[in-house]
């Protein structure tokens, strides 16, 4: 595959260079000389940030948007069009990075802002809300990108820039309309934040009221612009409401209990060009797509779309006039297609790309046989391609990391094991490219959440890189995360260090009888709620884990539901006061159980190799977790390295940040578990 998409990537860079306009993105997309094949994929490679970040055609067909480093390493906007392949570059920011960008119609783009060359605790200005005609003509700031609003208010009509919480919600199905709906948050006559919807005009910047509900936290709108769907949070249950259109009144149609759905429970999920209403609800245990009747108010009996053993939580893919299918994703992502044509389509791409899995973007109102494909993989990060539906011809654009090799990248396959209690673990396994497969140094990599799906068929550059360095690496998706049923979930409640740590242990366990990890070299890892259980795994299982690397990890339930006197965190009031009660712990009738599943309270029995990072302006985890656990650990242990990214949140934004935290990593995982220490075979020389 790498090959082919290589040849491909050539021959469009000629024909680009050819025209004299070249993306910058696009030069260098060869294959690295053979020679490079002995020396390790450098460590900036894995962790830069991406090349090519975004593309997105026109409704018409006719040109395409994407989002490329250019000159400076900042993202910029071009556009492509598509019958000439002719680029032009729409935007020269110096000091900003262009993030989200979305058609207003055939000839306006509307975009937003961040800069990526700082990380959170610098950030001073917010994304901002900007348009601008593929021409260069008709630039318009929408929206501040500062604390400050700017704008002369009416009962109806607003003029000027929107204040700098406005996200864009949605553009107009008109294809002549100038106008996008956006979300402004204000706050609620309780003093809660809520979110309005506004129709903003991105030529004049004149908004007007779409939609707006006290405490409304969340909107859906059908594909004729009517706002339908609003919904509203009190600290346990949640209300959708519903209405036919602008002219009449919102009405109750459904409550829920936040934290314990039961039978008839629903999440609105969207409207089709027919107004026809989908929500995902429970089938078997799984969650499935239904068609609801909003006259009566109740599901079908049989869902649209069901994946059997995994909830169903994919997007649908909409022309103007049609559903024309699902986005799902099973132990790899994939689209059904409801529209014969697009079913031949995606069956010619995936015939001259069969190693990837091709995803593929169709127009609104298309007027060209032009197709959007992004292909990837385990192995391949992302290369976004134009194909033909009338010739045939398939020509890349671009890769998002292109000095990823992805013949150098090791195979991630999913696998499932039985936990000691005989609940089956789905877990992807990442080999490393010519180490044999058996008897290797392992990393149990923990996902963080804990309440998400953690393992996906992708390109995932922390293991990709621990592969490189020669380690297999295993992520459970351990009782608790969710896209595997509510039953499985809810198996995780109250399991903190218990059970949700018996999966990830009896991990590790089945890959040594399985032949592929050496029992003696295996190292726990993982960030925020993984980064607990690299502790815990540590404690529970001190001789199964020969060391850990935990960066922005919990290291106690208590202060993180109470705070610490260094600052608190910015988990919902809510559910720190319901939610956790249910889900982690009762701080008074589970007591015993916190403090026994407490990784601070036992530091000191800690004596393995470990690296803790922390960022010294995340507001999830604050850096007093890792501060006090720091505090306690080396006490008893000379083997543990403290380091703290002043700058950074709940995660390492900047490359240079990943670059030297996976450094220190990979020094740990050398002398804890690396070549050195494996055994001797007896009567080798």
């Amino acid at each position: 595959m790498q090959s082919s998409l290589t040849r491909l990537a050539l021959s469009f860079s000629t024909l680009l260079l050819s025209t004299s306009t070249i993306l910058p993105a696009y030069a260098d997309t060869g294959t690295k000389p053979a020679t490079q094949a002995a020396t390790p994929v450098p460590i900036e490679d894995f962790f830069s940030n991406a090349a090519l970040s975004g593309a997105v055609l026109s409704p018409d067909g006719r040109h395409l948007a994407v989002l490329v480093s250019a000159k400076g390493g900042r993202i910029q906007l071009y556009t492509v069009d598509l019958p000439s392949m002719k680029v032009k570059g729409l935007t020269s920011f110096e000091d900003a990075d262009i993030d989200r960008i979305d058609w207003v119609n055939n000839q306006r783009i509307v975009y937003s802002v961040a800069d990526r060359n700082i990380a959170q605790g610098d950030v001073r200005y917010g994304p901002g809300l900007y348009a601008i005609n593929i021409d260069g003509s008709g630039y318009r700031q929408l929206a501040s990108n500062t604390y400050a609003r700017n704008s002369t208010a009416g009962s109806r009509i607003s003029q000027s820039m929107l204040s700098w919480s406005t996200q864009l919600f949605k553009t107009s199905s008109d294809a002549a309309s100038d106008d996008v709906f956006v979300t402004e948050t204000r706050f609620s006559t309780t003093g809660k934040p809520s979110s309005v919807i506004l129709r903003l005009n991105t030529v004049t910047g004149l908004s007007k009221l779409a939609a707006s509900l006290n405490e409304a936290q969340g909107w859906l709108m059908d594909k004729q612009d009517e706002v339908r769907i609003a919904i509203t949070s009190t600290d346990t249950k949640e209300t959708i409401h519903y209405r036919d259109n602008a002219a009449t009144p919102w009405r109750k149609l459904h409550e829920s209990d936040i934290y314990h759905q039961v039978k008839g429970d629903f999440t609105p999920a969207f409207f089709d060009a027919k107004g026809n209403f989908y929500v995902r609800a429970g089938h078997h245990g799984m969650e499935a797509l239904y068609l609801y009747d909003l006259k009566t108010a109740t599901m079908k009996d049989t869902p649209l779309a069901d994946t059997p053993g995994y909830d169903f939580e994919g997007q649908p893919v909409h022309s103007e006039k049609k559903l024309l299918g699902l986005r799902f994703e099973t132990d790899a992502g994939g689209t059904i297609w409801f529209d014969k044509d697009l079913t031949a389509v995606q069956a010619k791409v995936d015939t001259l790309l069969p190693n990837t899995i091709n995803r593929l973007s169709v127009p609104q109102r298309s007027e060209t046989p032009f197709v959007l494909v992004v292909a990837a993989s385990d192995v391949e990060p992302g290369t976004a391609l134009i194909y033909n539906t009338e010739t045939g011809a398939l020509m890349p654009l671009g890769g998002s990391h292109p000095a990823i090799d992805s013949s150098r990248m090791s195979p991630k396959t999913m696998v499932r094991y039985k936990a000691r209690d005989g609940l089956e673990i789905p877990a992807y396994l990442t080999l490393p490219k010519g180490k044999g497969g058996k008897n290797l140094p392992m990393v149990v990599m923990v996902h963080g959440g804990p309440w998400v799906r953690g393992g996906h068929w992708n390109w995932n550059r922390e293991t990709q890189f621990l592969a490189s360095r020669g380690y297999a690496v295993l992520e459970p998706d351990y009782r608790g995360s969710t896209g595997y049923g509510a039953a499985f979930y809810k198996a995780g409640w109250k399991q903190w260090g218990l059970k949700m740590q018996d999966d990830i242990a009896d991990g590790a366990r089945w890959a040594i009888a399985q032949g592929y990890a050496d029992p003696q070299r295996i190292c726990i890892a993982g960030a925020s709620y993984g980064g607990y259980s690299t502790l815990m795994g540590l404690l529970n299982d001190a001789d199964l884990f020969k060391c850990g690397i935990n960066w922005v990890g919990v290291t106690d339930i208590n202060m993180m539901r109470d705070g610490h006197w260094t600052g608190d965190s910015d988990l919902a009031d809510s559910y720190k006061k319901y939610g956790m009660k249910d889900m982690v712990g009762d701080p008074v009738l589970d007591a015993a159980q916190l403090k026994a599943t407490s990784p601070i309270v036992q530091a000191a029995r800690i004596k393995q190799p470990l690296l803790l990072g922390y960022g010294g302006a995340d507001q999830r985890v604050p850096i007093s977790h890792g501060r006090a656990f720091y505090d306690a650990v080396k006490k008893n242990n000379s083997q543990v390295e403290w380091v703290v990214y002043q700058e950074e949140g709940h995660g390492w934004a900047l490359p240079k940040n990943n670059v030297d935290f996976w450094t220190r990593a990979e020094k740990l995982l050398a002398r804890s578990i690396g070549p050195g220490n494996a055994p001797v075979t007896p009567g080798a020389n």
